[in-house]
Formats: structure tokens, sequence, C-alpha cells
């Protein structure tokens, strides 16, 4: 949580900087009213957006009872909150979390994940979403997110704020900011997409007990995810940090532009770590179920 408000603080006085030297002070109070604003709508209601956005309707023991049985066992591994469960209907093979703390969470998962992916595989996703959700990645990232979106919007409106004497940067630096201004918020939230990305492989592995389960499964939706389209996040690109791997058909290399580190990378990583884990005693359902 000190993390998550140190970050907060950082990224409103990012935003009110960028207000100031595009604005002077009438660009100071604006940004600061954006901010609050955004942060406070975002704390509350980012969960309930984004699940709209995809389309994702709820799912509980009755109706996915084999998902279910295996993420509450991971949930009492973990220590954390039964979060609740959605299911998107698109063939993309793809999962992400929401919400603002371990209390009011939500892991969705794609039909075409539960299609396409084994027991094991299908463990290692949700795994590591749930590390998302303990770790309280997805308030930071809805966040970073968020206020990126704020700096952008700043940026449009950098040419109708005050030209006279409180405007710092004059004519010509305004126009650079405009450039420059959205492009650094979106580096800072790329840069803290990549980093929780390898966090939460790490602790999603030690969640499902298996480190070779996530890996399998980064491998497989690498090959699948690029070849089947996701219309929803092609029509919502800002949440696209939020997915386990990129649900967009821009599947750029890691650099500095890139929401997720690449796939070999984090399979790399995955491989180092200690093979001798606990088993997370998760039992392996009878049937056919939703897996087929």
């Amino acid at each position: 949580m000190a993390r998550t408000f140190v970050l907060m603080a950082a990224m409103t006085a990012f935003v009110s900087m960028i207000g100031l030297m595009l604005g002077g002070e009438a660009g100071l109070i604006i940004a600061l009213v954006i901010a609050f604003a955004m942060n406070f709508n975002s704390y509350w209601n980012s969960d309930k957006a984004v699940l709209r956005m995809h389309g994702a309707r709820p799912i509980d023991a009755r109706s996915a009872p084999e998902l279910w049985q295996m993420t509450q066992a991971m949930v009492r591994k973990a220590g954390m909150p039964m979060p609740a469960l959605y299911i998107i209907e698109t063939e993309q093979p793809n999962a992400f979390a929401t919400g603002r703390n371990p209390e009011n969470a939500a892991v969705a998962v794609t039909r075409g994940l539960m299609r396409n992916m084994s027991r094991e595989e299908i463990a290692g996703v949700v795994a590591h979403e749930l590390a998302h959700i303990k770790n309280r990645d997805t308030l930071t990232m809805t966040i970073t997110a968020t206020l990126a979106g704020a700096v952008s919007m700043l940026a449009n409106f950098a040419l109708f704020f005050g030209g006279g004497r409180d405007r710092p940067l004059g004519l010509i630096g305004t126009i650079a900011m405009m450039i420059l201004a959205p492009l650094a918020a979106g580096m800072v939230q790329m840069a803290i997409s990549r980093v929780r990305e390898y966090e939460a492989d790490a602790e999603g592995a030690a969640i499902c007990g298996n480190p070779e389960w996530l890996a399998s499964a980064l491998a497989r939706l690498g090959q699948l995810s690029g070849r089947i389209d996701n219309i929803a996040a092609e029509r919502n690109p800002a949440t696209a940090h939020m997915f386990i791997v990129n649900p967009l058909h821009m599947q750029a290399m890691d650099s500095l532009f890139a929401t997720h580190p690449s796939i070999e990378k984090r399979i790399a990583r995955l491989k180092t770590l200690d093979g001798t884990r606990p088993q997370s005693g998760i039992s392996q359902p009878s049937g056919d179920g939703p897996w087929g």
C-alpha cells in the first residue's frame, strides 16, 4: 500500500508539473483537478468499467465448478480472499485481473483459454492473475494508466491554456511538451507494467506450485494469441497491459514501448526458479468439463 500511495503521489506530481509547464497556474489547477478526479474514479470504478469493456460475465461454482475449485485451492494456499470469476467470450486465449484490493478483485479468463489450455496451464495462468491481486498490481497499474491518460488529455488541451506570461514554455515549448509529455507518461506506464509482469510470474509460480505450468502456458499463449483476434481489446487498447500476454496484434519487441516483456524472457526467468517448490495440492477434477 505504501508503494501504491508513493506511486500515486509521484504520478500526480508529474501530471501537475506538466500542467504547470503547459499552462502556468491555470494549467496547474486544471491538472490537479483532473488528476484527483481520475484517481478517485479509477479507485472505485475501474474494475467494473474494464469488465464491461470486454463483455465479461460472472461465473460461479455451479456454472464452472472445475475452474472455481482450482482457484479456491490456490487462494487458500496464498492466504487471500476468493476473487470473483468472469468469462470473456472471445476465442483468443488470455486473462486479466482487476480490482482495487484483494477483497474487491476479479479474475477474467477467455473462452479460448478454457478451450485450448490444459488444467495445469490454466492453473498457471490463474495463479499469475492471483499474484497481481495479492501484490495489489491491479490498483497500481490502473492508476498509472489513468494518470498517463490525464497527461495526454492535458497535452491535447495545451493550446487552449492561457498564452501570456503564465505560460513558461512559450508556443514552441508547449508544442514540444504536447509531443513529449504523453510519450514520457506512456513510457512510465509501460515500464511499471513490464516489471510487475516479471514479479507476478515468479509469485504465480509459487502459488500454483510449479513454474513449468506457467512457462508452458506462456509458450502456448504466445503461439495462439497472435493468430486470434480479440475485438474488444482492439477497441480498448488502453487495457492491453492488464492481460497476461499482449492481446493486440502489434506484437512489439521487448523495448521501451512494449507493455509486456517478451514471452521468451519471461519463460527463461521461470526456468531459473526452484522446481522443487511444494505442490499446491490442487486436485485435478474428473470429467471433460469446460476444458473439453
